[in-house]
């Protein structure tokens, strides 16, 4: 099990400047949504997006983490 805490942590340190959301969907700190909002994906295609975040958890993708929802967007997406 991980807390959304940690993955938002995860995910902050590895995207710096990064507005990070997570929620845990069933309570059962296995299944995640997450809206990361970061510059670091101007010009990345939503596969792009999803390598750098799934990198981010690398470990945690191979047992704490069963599944992971996820919305990413620029600052300029979010905002328009």
């Amino acid at each position: 099990m991980i807390a959304a805490d940690k993955v938002r942590t995860l995910l902050q340190d590895a995207l710096p400047g990064a507005r990070v959301e997570v929620e845990d969907l069933t309570g059962t700190s296995d299944h995640f949504k997450a809206l990361i909002v970061a510059p670091q994906f101007a010009g990345k295609s939503r596969i792009e997006r999803h390598q750098l975040v799934y990198a981010a958890l690398h470990e945690e993708m191979k047992g704490p983490i069963h599944a992971l929802s996820l919305v990413t967007k620029t600052p300029e997406e979010h905002t328009a």
